[in-house]
């Protein structure tokens, strides 16, 4: 029996890939054990998962589980892209900040950044990158990719989603959806999740579990089939095909085939909102961004920061302003928060 090495009860604020696994998604992975069946996707949980998906995205859905989130993106992008290909997304996209190149190194595509305010694209935005077809000396911009939510805890409506992908299509390039915390984003929006993806023209969806209480696992999911070409051979190539690929569908199916997805992420974006309420007007504190999820953002003043860490781990966003970001999960509590803010005041002298 394996000891305990870690304090089951203490929490932070710094990502949500800091929290456990679901209790109801653990269960689904000792569901799903015992007996075998067959490797590599061909069993039972894997082809279930199918109709799972098609619940909530469309009858032309198809899911191809995956590691991670990166794991998804490169594999989506290289799908949909020639090797001359283009991404245009935000400059502080995962895909171009926090992923180690691996779109370009691993997929072998060029990512063209542009800035923006609140972590979202629009049509606009899109075209100061989108230019320079048929020029040989330029990567050409194919596709773009946009992350919901975004990088700065914001989501987009469904009408801007529709905007972009019009935009996008319209000018020939295809749209890929990072959802790594797309349930926190439809939960925030009170959308079923298929309103902003399929219903409005996203083609490729990385699709996000492991911030809601998966153990491990995502997957790509496929809206159009027409904007895709190789994955099972890029999933292979890219190293993301799983073996024992039943235990990753059967959380996938937990936790989609159920409301555990909602449940969990509306949750999380409470205690984020809980979090905002109780620090908002705080001497000090400068809440920067929008708090539409599970994120907050606030700039303090100089040393709080460092101070509140020695009890409550949490991440510098821009260390040049003071910027932090404070992240709640589906295990957050009311009293995590309230202790959290207390100890926050503390440092203030609040």
């Amino acid at each position: 029996m394996i000891e305990r090495l870690h304090d089951a009860d203490r929490r932070g604020f710094a990502s949500d890939n800091y929290a456990g696994v679901h209790p109801e998604l653990l269960e689904a992975i000792a569901v799903a054990n015992g007996g075998h069946q067959i490797s590599y996707g061909e069993d039972v949980y894997t082809e279930h998962l199918q109709s799972v998906m098609r619940e909530h995205f469309g009858a032309r859905a198809e899911a191809f589980p995956v590691f991670n989130g990166t794991g998804a993106n490169v594999v989506s992008l290289q799908a949909m892209l020639p090797r001359w290909g283009a991404v245009v997304c935000s400059t502080t996209a995962h895909i171009h900040t926090d992923e180690n190149a691996a779109p370009e190194r691993v997929a072998g595509l060029k990512l063209l950044t542009v800035a923006t305010p609140d972590g979202k694209l629009t049509p606009e935005l899109i075209d100061v990158e989108a230019w320079g077809w048929g020029d040989e000396h330029r990567a050409q911009p194919l596709a773009v990719s946009i992350t919901q939510t975004s990088e700065l805890g914001t989501a987009y409506s469904v009408d801007e989603i529709a905007a972009i992908t019009e935009h996008a299509h319209s000018l020939g390039m295809k749209v890929h959806l990072d959802g790594s915390r797309i349930s926190n984003a439809a939960a925030s929006l009170g959308e079923p999740l298929g309103a902003f993806t399929t219903d409005v023209g996203v083609d490729v969806v990385s699709l996000g579990g492991t911030k809601n209480g998966m153990l491990a696992g995502e997957a790509v999911l496929v809206l159009n089939p027409d904007a895709v070409d190789g994955i099972p051979f890029l999933r292979k190539l890219d190293m993301q095909l799983a073996s024992k690929m039943r235990f990753v569908s059967a959380q996938l199916i937990a936790l989609f085939g159920t409301d555990l997805w909602l449940r969990s992420a509306s949750h999380a974006n409470e205690m984020a909102q809980r979090l905002r309420s109780a620090v908002e007007g705080l001497p000090g504190v400068t809440l920067t961004q929008e708090t539409q999820a599970n994120a907050v953002f606030a700039i303090l003043p100089a040393g709080v920061a460092d101070r509140l860490r020695e009890s409550f781990r949490f991440y510098d966003w821009n260390p040049a302003t003071g910027e932090v970001r404070w992240m709640c999960a589906f295990d957050t509590t009311a009293a995590d928060v309230d202790a959290f803010v207390a100890a926050l005041r503390r440092e203030l002298g609040a």
